[in-house]
């Protein structure tokens, strides 16, 4: 098994090469171009392609090292690196926010977690980088959570839920949710990037996130491990039990997070209502 710097070294040389695929690739135009149906059943950009292949190239290039792997992205599916089913999984969203990146909002990510096993509470590396705010956010199981190398500090979210995150946002979706958050949540955010909001969360700067249509793993694989290294609540009330929710690209329950287990179970309850 690879050491996390090796993951965080082919992390960051991804990273690098998107940056030039986002550089070469400026207006809305030249990212509108579309190429087919991932994996994940949604139109694929060729842009979303172009980030894949760069962190596929990056797989290959540790397989050739000698690690077996089976990877889970959402463009391409599951492919795998090595003989047989090895235990270890790479789950990739290669553009955390495709919308944003398409229309050159800079709030878009990629998201690369790492699993010992098939399921969530397999995961031991998780890595979001911003591409908006150059913000680099990395987790290791049993070693907490780190912004730009350092701790994320004390400021947590609050059981009093100030700033709402929701995520996977038609206007009819917040049309018909956020009446239910009234007297529950002051003020609503929509970034457009479950992966950054969990990020956020972690940071204290949101006190709460929400998918508003069920969450797949390849949007939350990583982020979910700084929430948790952050002693921070996250659940699939529609698949319980979290830890158990399987590294595909299949979006089986709604997805929130909080402060507190109490937290997720009243705003759970809210928008079941």
């Amino acid at each position: 098994m690879f050491e996390t710097e090796q993951w965080i070294a082919a992390c960051r040389r991804a990273v690098e090469v998107q940056k030039r695929i986002f550089e070469e690739h400026r207006g809305i135009e030249q990212r509108t171009v579309y190429e087919g149906i991932g994996e994940g059943g949604d139109r694929t950009l060729v842009i979303d392609r172009l980030c894949e292949d760069a962190i596929f190239d990056e797989l290959e290039g540790l397989h050739r090292a000698g690690s077996e792997f089976t990877a889970v992205s959402e463009e391409r599916g599951t492919v795998s690196f090595g003989e047989g089913e090895p235990g270890m999984r790479v789950v990739i969203d290669p553009i955390d926010g495709s919308l944003n990146a398409r229309r050159t909002i800079p709030l878009h990510s990629v998201s690369i977690a790492v699993a010992d096993g098939p399921s969530m509470d397999d995961v031991f590396f998780g890595y979001v980088y911003d591409f908006g705010s150059g913000e680099e956010w990395v987790a290791e199981k049993g070693k907490g959570a780190l912004l730009n190398g350092a701790d994320l500090g004390r400021i947590f979210p609050k059981e009093e839920i100030e700033i709402l995150s929701f995520e996977a946002t038609l206007t009819s979706s917040v049309a018909e949710k956020a009446a239910s958050v009234v007297g529950l949540a002051y003020r609503l955010r929509i970034m457009g990037s479950l992966a950054l909001s969990l990020c956020h969360l972690a940071a204290g700067r949101v006190d709460a996130v929400c998918s508003l249509k069920g969450a797949r793993s390849v949007d939350i694989a990583a982020a979910q491990l700084l929430v948790r290294e952050r002693g921070l609540a996250i659940d699939l009330p529609e698949a319980p039990p979290f830890g158990s929710a399987p590294l595909d690209i299949e979006g089986r329950s709604r997805c929130v997070a909080g402060a507190t287990p109490e937290v997720c179970e009243r705003l759970f309850a809210a928008l079941s209502a």
